[in-house]
């Protein structure tokens, strides 16, 4: 079991890590945080750009922690809530096998792995944590976390887009009333 949980750990794990990067770097065909973003607005996302980052750091965060067994439940909570959103506002608008079952998949892989723990080959467990941080809880607790961490999310996005939107506006007035010379 040990060797299974490993091989699933660094598989999706080193998943995520890609497609973060994709979003932050533009690395493997990715976008970046520019083109990423931009596809983030057309979807709804006020603050696309801010999403896109948010998104990478999360998925290449969470995918590098999950890879290395190390905080299992906040790396389960970090995937679980980019997948939340990818569900809620791309996929699951097509059906579920018509595009939502991978986002799906990977959503119950994070969260069953913060529930079972990172197996015996993770920092976890060499730092003697991995007893204290698994169990069904620590994996109802990764699904909760995200979907507040989603909730909290789209209202910062909002309030940033809202700030950023007057502070840009105040400053094109201020410039508009300063003297010209010749």
């Amino acid at each position: 079991m040990s060797y299974g949980i490993l091989l699933l750990r660094v598989v999706v794990g080193l998943a995520f890590v890609g497609h973060g990067t994709q979003k932050l770097f533009g690395w493997f065909g990715g976008y970046g945080p520019k083109g990423t973003g931009g596809f983030f607005a057309s979807k709804g996302y006020r603050a696309g750009v801010l999403m896109a980052v948010a998104a990478g750091l999360a998925e290449a965060g969470g995918g590098a922690l999950l890879a290395l067994g190390f905080a299992t439940p906040l790396a389960g909570a970090l995937l679980a809530t980019v997948m939340i959103n990818a569900i809620g506002s791309v996929s699951f608008k097509r059906a579920f096998m018509l595009g939502s079952e991978l986002e799906i998949a990977y959503l119950t892989i994070a969260v069953s792995v913060a529930a079972i723990g990172p197996g015996r080959f993770s920092i976890d467990r060499a730092i003697g944590w991995d007893d204290n941080i698994s169990g069904v809880w620590w994996g109802i607790g990764a699904l909760g976390a995200a979907a507040e961490l989603r909730d909290a999310g789209l209202v910062l996005t909002d309030w940033w887009t809202d700030t950023a939107g007057d502070f840009g506006l105040a400053l094109a007035e201020r410039e508009a009333e300063r003297p010209t010379f010749p």
